[in-house]
């Protein structure tokens, strides 16, 4: 791969955005933005679709060691279990997502606190008329570039509530900083080890993670399926390995690739050697990804950053522009 073709097929120039990811995410969590304080929150609703979504996921995962219940809502209809001691957080890149909009009706009529997050659209008009609390953030390039922007402002605005550390977003920063090093556009070779798993994704990839890290997993998916435009399998390791393994007993041309965690639970680690066990004793070739052994953000952080250039790099390497959702703008007409 050399920069002509990256230039050729990446023509709204996606890569460029994500070499800015390290600077965008540390301008995002310095912004001036205030510090809510919230008190009383015992269950937080995240709702959003795709990239927006994906932010409700990592928060999800940052919170799962505190004592404050969530919900993450990928579609139309809210829990039933909402009370005055619910915050229910919405985000939409475009401000446009139909689902979104509706979650922004319905919340209306609850007793909940509702801050809500766009880069203008319909969610702003909304939000203005019924006096909801609302805040505005730049889209860049499109709402999976915008991803990093959107969450380490949400870090800020929410850092109180949810018992964030200054130091794991200092961490996650520096971490994405190291990382931008070892596989930005600048280093094209096959020592760069986003390019080198982009190569080694060949007809459909399943991908293997442990609960923890399944926001990670979920936006690998997502971003292969919308960057290459190619079909995508993801399952939680565990629960496959009472249902999924089964499918290995056929020859296919599925290919693993598990997303590790260095740290994992020891009854993880000892789940991931069994399985690279089998699939050895199968002759199934697989690939690894490992998150570092930091705070969950800066693993969760470090994944997508390095999982979403893969995506990119796959797309190029057969000849899809990253950019486009041409099936997705079809939906979205017709809704």
């Amino acid at each position: 791969m050399d920069s002509s073709i990256i230039k050729k097929y990446d023509k709204e120039g996606m890569i460029q955005i994500y070499e800015k990811w390290p600077e965008m995410a540390k301008n995002a969590f310095n912004s001036e933005y205030k510090i809510l304080d919230i008190q009383g929150i015992n269950h937080i609703i995240f709702a959003g679709m795709g990239g927006s979504g994906a932010i409700g996921d990592i928060f999800e995962a940052i919170l799962s060691k505190t004592n404050i219940h969530v919900s993450v809502v990928k579609g139309y209809l809210l829990p039933k279990t909402i009370t005055k001691n619910t915050l229910i957080i919405i985000t939409s890149v475009s401000g446009n997502t139909v689902e979104t909009l509706t979650i922004l009706e319905n919340a209306k009529k609850s007793k909940a606190k509702i801050i809500v997050f766009s880069s203008g659209g319909k969610c702003e008009e909304l939000c203005k008329k019924n006096n909801t609390e609302y805040y505005e953030i730049k889209k860049i390039h499109s709402p999976r570039a915008s991803f990093v922007t959107f969450l380490f402002s949400m870090l800020k605005i929410f850092q109180n509530i949810i018992s964030l550390k200054i130091e794991d977003v200092e961490e996650a920063i520096d971490e994405l900083e190291k990382l931008k090093i070892k596989i930005a556009g600048n280093n094209l070779t096959n020592t760069n080890p986003a390019i080198k798993l982009a190569k080694n994704i060949t007809n459909i990839p399943l991908i293997y993670y442990p609960h923890g890290l399944e926001s990670a997993a979920v936006r690998f998916k997502n971003s292969l399926q919308e960057n290459a435009k190619i079909h995508v399998i993801s399952e939680d390791v565990v629960e496959a390995s009472h249902n999924g393994i089964v499918a290995w007993e056929k020859e296919s041309l599925i290919k693993p690739i598990l997303i590790e965690g260095k740290d994992d639970y020891k009854k993880t680690k000892e789940r991931w050697l069994i399985l690279k066990e089998y699939f050895i004793s199968k002759n199934i070739k697989f690939n690894e990804v490992f998150a570092n052994s930091n705070s969950i953000l800066s693993k969760i952080v470090y994944l997508i950053y390095f999982l979403d250039f893969v995506s990119i790099y796959k797309a190029i390497m057969i000849k899809q522009d990253p950019t486009p959702v041409k099936s997705i703008d079809y939906i979205k007409e017709r809704l």
